[in-house]
Order: structure tokens, then sequence, then C-alpha cells
């Protein structure tokens, strides 16, 4: 059951909206099945007589009789109003049933608390099996306005206790974190227009898929008109500087053809331009992947940063653990986008999903993860997919996605934990699209039996509490190949395997072999590093003589031409 509480100023106009037949002629049979007195209050639907403005002037009799003693000042947003909507599959309520649940919404928000009788005047109008609408007029007969701090928890809080009386869908709560849902008006529209997600939910994710990839605020508004999204900024009337900013959709225009804007914050609260600044610090020039000796290095780092990330999961720093949780949305984003191949769609459904599990009320400590969050940024420029390596980075993905799950149903963090879950199967689907067929060629390449036996050998010496499980893994004979390769990249098998082995427990890994194989793909190339670094010697000495060459000594007359020439 989803309560969704939100303020206005129109009285009439949403009762108009509530009695009429709908945007698309969806409403069907509207009336009132509960009121602050049902007596007293005209049903459009049920009596001919009554008309929309009696309704209306009977729920603003308080707020009227408050606007005289202001000298004409109406209340501002004095309109409450509260959709409450059953889960899909819910077995539809009677009247009854939904007259109980409204009187209990209004007196668990404060609208109209049960036994007093100077509370705000209220109506539920059902016009759908599987909702109904309350609206309220927050000017009290003794006209003060009601206590409605924290109504949508509060009403939520609610509709979890009746979805256990009534035996309906339990709901996750929330805590206020999570995007706005789009309107039924926003829905009607994509409808009409053929799309699949509505305005507002387009852009969130490209302002999501933006601020991952880019390094600075300036940056983020041109890369969003690249793509032909609208930008109006705001700015201070002192200094000059940009306060907010809102976005609108390519050829989403209202009635008179102007651009619908949406504010940053009304897409996502932590694309406000304060979060998103937090976020958005300016990179070096040199920090740019084009500078990078090896291009496997973006995907490597990201690996690692990810690894870390699971870390610091565990370690009790919750400020530090949500910033890591908001880097790894980003990185999920610059993955999808920096990857070919079927799976990529998987990855991309799996960062749409974690959005939601990227923020909690913790307030996120994002300088604690700003080398998962510059890997992430590598990622958004590299160039090519490096084989192995970018399965070994999906394969920490989906680990990291499966301990954001339980970090968040740890701490009460319902809704989190159900998107980081969802975002788990993404990816764990995404990994066997793209994992299978390589592990399977790895099988098949691999090396000689004098060989295998040689690394069965350092497995039992440098695991020897796991080797039984690593040997009995179909994953086995793949991780040969791999280590064959790390061999001849200049590692030490028996020395590899006891510090990957190290880096977190396998007790727990069902494949711990496959676990090992990833682990040592994502190590370096020792032997290509030491060949970069000899070679990034000479280079800063042939620039130093270029810039300091030696002095030219004077050649001695009296020697031969040939040995003056140094023949």
């Amino acid at each position: 059951m989803v309560p969704d509480v939100s303020t206005g100023s129109d009285t009439r106009g949403l009762i108009v909206y509530l009695f009429g037949p709908g945007r698309r002629d969806e409403h069907t049979d509207p009336h009132i099945v509960a009121a602050w007195d049902m007596a007293g209050a005209p049903d459009p639907g049920r009596d001919p007589t009554a008309t929309y403005t009696q309704l209306a002037k009977r729920l603003d009799h308080h707020v009227d009789l408050r606007t005289r003693e202001l000298g004409g000042k109406k209340p501002p947003q004095h309109v409450w109003h509260c959709p409450v909507r059953t889960a899909p599959g819910d077995r539809y309520l009677t009247d009854a049933e939904w007259a109980e649940v409204a009187r209990r919404i209004v007196h668990a928000t404060g609208i109209a608390p049960e036994g007093d009788e100077k509370a705000c005047r209220w109506i539920a109008v059902r016009h759908a099996d599987d909702h109904i609408h309350i609206m309220a007029t927050t000017v009290r007969a003794d006209g003060r306005r009601p206590r409605t701090h924290h109504d949508g928890q509060r009403a939520q809080a609610e509709c979890r206790k009746i979805e256990a009386e009534f035996g309906l869908r339990r709901l996750k709560s929330g805590d206020l974190t999570a995007p706005r849902t789009p309107t039924g008006a926003e829905r009607a529209k994509a409808e009409r227009q053929g799309q699949t997600v509505t305005a507002r939910q387009w852009l969130r994710e490209q302002a999501y898929a933006v601020a991952a990839a880019v390094r600075n605020e300036a940056d983020y508004f041109t890369v969003l008109q690249s793509l032909g999204i609208k930008v109006k900024t705001r700015l201070g009337p002192e200094t000059g500087d940009v306060i907010g900013y809102s976005l609108a959709a390519p050829g989403d225009n209202n009635a008179a053809g102007e651009p619908v804007w949406y504010g940053g914050s009304k897409l996502a609260p932590d694309l406000s331009i304060n979060r998103l600044r937090e976020r958005l610090a300016d990179q070096k020039v040199t920090d740019h992947p084009r500078y990078m000796a090896d291009p496997a290095d973006p995907w490597r780092h990201t690996t690692t940063a990810i690894h870390t990330a699971r870390t610091v999961l565990d370690a009790g720093d919750d400020a530090a653990a949500q910033g890591h949780l908001a880097a790894f949305g980003d990185a999920l984003y610059n993955i999808a986008s920096a990857t070919t191949g079927p799976h990529r769609a998987e990855l991309r459904s799996a960062a749409i999903a974690f959005n939601r599990a990227r923020r909690s009320a913790i307030r996120a400590d994002h300088e604690a993860a700003t080398a998962l969050r510059k890997a992430a940024k590598e990622l958004a420029y590299a160039s090519g997919e490096p084989g192995g390596l970018a399965i070994a980075l999906l394969f920490a993905t989906v680990h990291l996605a499966r301990a954001a799950a339980k970090w968040h149903e740890q701490r009460g963090h319902e809704q989190q934990a159900a998107a980081a879950e969802e975002a788990f199967r993404h990816l764990q689907a995404g990994y066997q699209q793209a994992a299978v067929p390589v592990l399977a060629d790895l099988a098949r390449r691999a090396p000689r039996a004098a060989t295998a036996r040689r690394f069965e050998q350092d497995v039992r010496a440098a695991l020897p509490d796991h080797a039984d499980r690593i040997l009995a893994d179909p994953a086995w004979i793949a991780l040969t190949t791999t280590l064959a390769h790390a061999e001849t990249a200049g590692h030490h098998p028996r020395r590899l395997l006891a510090e990957v082995g190290a880096q977190r427990e396998l007790g727990s890994a069902e494949h711990p072999a496959e676990v090992l194989n990833w682990r040592i793909t994502a190590q370096p190339n020792r032997r290509a590093q030491t060949a970069r670094k000899r070679s990034a010697v000479n280079d800063r000495s042939f620039l130093s003589v270029k810039a300091n060459p030696p002095a030219t000594p004077v050649a001695d007359r009296s020697q031969p031409q040939s040995l003056r020439r140094g023949r």
C-alpha cells in the first residue's frame, strides 16, 4: 500500500479532477467513502444536487474564516492531498475498508486525530478499484494549522500496519530519500507519446549517467546540453554563482508549448547542485586515462577500488560506507557504458536499480570514496574492453552489490536493500552471460598435465585449508590457464595464490577456484610494468639531455680528426 503526500492551493481544482472522468476516462463511479462528517459533506458522486463548488466551500469553511482574520491572505499550500494505492496483485478493498484506511491515515498524519473536534476537514474519494484520494484543507476549526511534520513517513508507517492487518502485500518502508515518483499525468503523457518511461525518469537516468562520467560541474552541464537536454541555471543575486538548476527533456512541452522543467533535487535528492558539488571535484589533466601507460589500468583500478569498498562496508564507518555506495552507483553506469556485448543491457539495468541503494538517511563521506570515484571516471574514457579483466571487474561488482544489500538490511533500510538485491540479480545475470564463454575458452587452453600438477602442488602449499575445494571446483582447469599466464607475466604462482587468497576469506565462496581466477586476472603484468618503467626512465633521461645538453668540449686540434670525432 503506497501513500503519496503532496500539497497545493486549489481546493476546487482537485475536486473537479477527483470526481471528473480522469485524463483518459479512467475514473469510474467517483464517490466519497469517508469524510470529516459524512452527513455534512456534499457528495457530487451520489447526490445529484451536490456541486463541486458546494463541496469546496464546505471543505474550505475554516480556510475562509482564517482568510478574513488575516485580511485577505489565504494560507499558502493549504490543500493536503494523499492518494493511497494497493500494490499490484492485491485484492480490491471494499468501500468500508477504504474508509477505515482513510480515517487511520488522517489520524496518523495529524490531519484529523481521532476525537479532535476541531481537526481539519477532509474527504476520501474512490474512483477506481485499487486506490483512493484523501484531500483536506489544512486549517483547523480553531484557526491553527495541523502538526503534519513527517506526515509522509507517518502515512507509510500506518500503511505497513494496515497491510499486515488486511492481509495485503507487505511493501518496504522508506526514509524520505527516494526520488519523486512520476505523477499520473506524467505517466499518461508518456503513454500518449509512446514512451516507456516518463520525462522525469528519463532525465534522472541521463543526469546520473553524466554525473558519473564528468570531472567537474561545468562538464556536467555541457554534456547534458550535448544530449539535447535543456539546462536552466539559477544564479545567486549577490555572487552570481549557480545556486540551482533545472532540466527539460527534448520535446517535453506543456500545453502552451513551453519546456517542462524539473529541478535537480526534484529528480533525485543527490542530484541537487550542492550534492553534485560534493562529488564533482575537479581532477588534474594527468588523471585522464589517455595519460595512462596501460589501457587496462582503468579496469584494474576500478576492480581494486571495488574490493576496497567491500572492506569498508565491514569496517563500521557508516559515513564512509555510504560514500562508497554512492561511488559504486557511479561506477555501475560507467562499467555499463564501457562494456560491449549482450550483457551490457543487464549492467545498465543494474545501474538503474542501484540508484535507490546509493543513498540513505546516513550522510555520505564522499572523500572517503575518492579512489573508487576516480577509478570509475577513468572507465568512462577507457577505450576497448580487456577481455578477462572486464569479467574480473564484473565479478567484483556482483559481490559488492550483495554486500550492499546486506549492509542496508542490517540498518533497516528496506527499500535500499531491495534495490541492491535487484541490482545484484542483474549483475549476476550479466556476469553469467559474459563469464561462461570466457571460462570455457580458458579451460580449452589449459597447460600441459605436468604444469597443472605443479600448480596443484602450489595450491596445496599456499592454501592448504581450501585446496580440496579449489581442486574440485569446475573452474579449476580454467584457473590453471590463468596461473600459466600470470607466471609468464612475471608472478610466482605459489606466492600469488597466497596473496590473492588472503584478500578475503574463501570459506564462504561457492566456487573458490572461480574466485581465485578473477582475482589473479586483475593482477598487473609485472614484466610489462618493468618494461614501461624502464622506458619512462629512458624517456626522462632523453628529455633531460635535450633540455640541458652537455657543454661541447674544445676539440684538440693536435689530434687526428677521426679521434676528435670519437672513432
